[in-house]
Parts: structure tokens; sequence; C-alpha cells
């Protein structure tokens, strides 16, 4: 399963990397994977999300939800600002950090052999702190239930 592993993997920085790219980031962040993951492909990440009603737009939604209120805690209004991005189809963005813990937390609680596409979800699940743990406690959605619901799938 090791390869099948790897390619689904592969795919989902590909698809994150695009999201980052898309919002002009110089980084690949858990939350570029949390989207790639919600994907209209049918796999068991999008399943999962897409039950707790975190489909792509569900999991954007959820994001700008953060977005404005991490803004807002700073005192700064996004309604008084024009905040779009261009994306630049030159970028090429790299890991960030929260995805680097991510595949950490999977290689240090399983073997490669042993991985599997849901695992992904589950490390992204894993961060205690982070845009993902607050734009989804934001959005209402119980994190400790969707990474159980993801081990169940396993």
């Amino acid at each position: 399963m090791s390869g099948a592993f790897d390619t689904y993997l592969h795919e989902v920085l590909i698809r994150g990397q695009a999201e980052a790219r898309a919002e002009s980031s110089a980084t690949i962040e858990a939350h570029h994977l949390l989207l790639a993951m919600a994907a209209p492909e049918d796999t068991g990440a999008r399943t999962i999300l897409a039950a707790a009603g975190l489909d792509q737009a569900g999991v954007r939604a959820a994001l700008r939800r953060e977005f404005e209120h991490s803004l807002a805690a700073a005192g700064v209004s996004a309604a008084a600002f024009d905040l779009r991005s261009t994306p630049d189809p030159e970028r090429r963005p790299q890991m960030g950090a929260s995805v680097k813990l991510a595949l950490e937390r999977l290689a240090s609680t399983h073997r490669k052999k042993d991985l599997r596409p849901i695992h992904v979800l589950l490390g992204v699940l894993q961060a205690e702190v982070g845009t993902v743990p607050r734009a989804l406690a934001l959005a209402g959605v119980d994190r400790a239930a969707l990474a159980e619901r993801a081990r169940e799938l396993l």
C-alpha cells in the first residue's frame, strides 16, 4: 500500500500547492491540504469532510471566517480593505511548517507501509493550534469527532 499512499500524498501536495499559489502564498500549509482533500475526487477524506459540511466551499467559508476573526482580534476589519490576491503562476510554494508537522505526526505514529490516504487527514486534524483548528472551531466542527470518524474508516 505504500506506493498507493505515496501517489495519494503526492497528489494532495500538488493540489495543496495549487491552492497556495491561488492565494499567492509562499508556503503550502495544512489548510491548503484540507482544501485539496475536500476536492471533488471521491476519497475517504472527502467523504468524512463532506459529512461534516466541509466540502470545498465549506472549507473555504470556514477559512474565510477564521481569517476575518484573526484580523478582528488585531483590531482590523476585513471589509475595510481589498484583500484579494493575484495568483502568480511562476510561484512554487514550498512546504510550510504546518504541513511538515502534519507529516511528522504521520511518521512518528505509523510505519510507512501501514499508511493509508486517510492518515493525511488525521495528520492535519491532530494539530492542536493553527489555522485549521481555529477554522474548524469557528465553523462549529468537532475536530476530535472528525478525527474519530477518520480512524473508524481505517
